[in-house]
């Protein structure tokens, strides 16, 4: 019985790491990508718009 209380916590790791797995391979490409390129733009555009703490220091 040893044996078996050994083998249990390993097993259910392997088991929720590969479904971490594949609900990352499920979630990348299609709507999912197109969103996610979305708010990424989004998001280096606000960046780029604001000014920079460095040009704020030099002026």
């Amino acid at each position: 019985m040893d044996y078996l209380s050994a083998l249990v916590p390993p097993i259910v790791m392997a088991v929720f790491f590969i479904g971490v797995i594949v609900t990352i391979v499920k979630s990348q490409g299609g709507a999912n990508k197109y969103k996610e390129d979305a708010v990424v733009d989004a998001a280096l555009a606000r960046a780029e718009r604001a000014p920079s703490a460095e040009k704020a220091e030099g002026a």
